[in-house]
């Protein structure tokens, strides 16, 4: 039992290191930049592992879109041991932490964007994962600030989402700490009005 726990966790880590790779790609050269053959280099793995876990490079794209999904649902994750007020502040400051305004992921952020707009399914994982993204932000509204209707949280999230899209895309232009400072409060004043 303990070789096949040990067997499937090592799987998973391949998979991750081949969509670090892939991720990697996309932000450094766009969509043009990652083949099968480019993926198997930057992960440092064979080819034919790269075509085990994934059959093309439309599969490979869409695994590497779930997983930036993930990430994105992790960053609206309340903690349960805060209230419902320093969750929404924590997570509305959490799209300006460092990790997250460097040139390579806000070039992967903008790489994304445009793939869902080349091809249908990109387009559709990326529909879905903003609406749930949306939604889980919504929530979070809701939850501290109960008095708002389901509605008024929805167009609140939207707006939000708005503005910290905008934030990540002008950063790639230079955009200084004060200006991030500035629509991280926008942000909470939209949240908490």
């Amino acid at each position: 039992m303990g070789d096949t726990t040990a067997e499937h966790a090592k799987k998973l880590d391949r998979e991750e290191q081949i969509l670090d790779a892939v991720l990697t790609l996309l932000s450094r050269q766009g969509i043009s930049g990652v083949s099968m053959r480019a993926v198997s280099r930057q992960a440092g793995v064979s080819l034919g592992l790269v075509n085990y876990y994934y059959g093309d490079k439309d599969t490979l794209i869409c695994a590497a879109l779930r997983r930036i999904e993930r990430q994105d649902m992790a960053m609206v994750a309340p903690d349960p041991a805060k209230s419902p007020e320093d969750n929404l502040r924590a997570v509305l400051r959490r799209v300006a932490r460092s990790e997250f305004l460097t040139t390579e992921y806000l070039s992967l952020r903008l790489q994304l964007w445009s793939l869902a707009q080349v091809h249908p399914v990109f387009g559709e994982i990326n529909t879905a994962a903003q609406k749930r993204y949306r939604k889980a932000l919504a929530t979070l509204i809701r939850t501290a600030r109960p008095e708002l209707s389901r509605t008024e949280a929805n167009r609140r999230a939207a707006d939000i989402d708005i503005v910290q899209n905008g934030m990540w895309l002008t950063a790639l232009l230079g955009l200084d700490r004060a200006s991030i400072r500035r629509s991280v409060a926008r942000c909470e004043e939209i949240a908490f009005q």
